[in-house]
């Protein structure tokens, strides 16, 4: 399991058909306040490793190839040599996503509202990794 940073770093974790099913209840919600927040699960590295070991019934290990700061300059190299202005995704998006999701930037803050709309069953990281083996 490749991380940056901290191993026990809580990410915030929702698989998009969870997204999608959260955001129709809420968009036929008259009641709806103009924020919610919603994690289909919390784990950190270290807890999706164990998910995927529990999933799969195969050993995984945590590597940790450096710190924050080490992949805040490989963005930046990656940039600079890659830059694709005129992508919708540049190769670099998906390495910046990962940095403020290790570093707990993007991580929610307050109660979630999970519970909001109570027909609603979040996926957990086991059973998406089980059901995509």
């Amino acid at each position: 399991m490749l991380y940056w940073g901290n191993a026990d770093q809580p990410l915030d974790l929702t698989t998009m058909q969870d997204t999608a099913d959260f955001t129709a209840a809420a968009a036929l919600d008259p009641g709806t306040p103009r924020y919610l927040r919603v994690a289909g699960e919390v784990a950190s590295p270290r807890q999706l490793r164990e998910a995927a070991s529990a999933a799969t019934g195969r050993p995984y290990r945590l590597l940790r190839p450096g710190g924050l700061g080490l992949l805040s300059t490989l963005i930046s190299i990656t940039k600079t040599l890659v830059p694709a202005s005129n992508d919708v995704f540049p190769p670099w998006q998906g390495m910046q996503y990962l940095r403020n999701m290790l570093s707990g930037e993007a991580k929610l803050q307050g109660p979630l509202d999970n519970n909001r709309y109570p027909g609603l069953e979040w996926t957990t990281v086991r059973a998406m990794l089980a059901a995509n083996r």
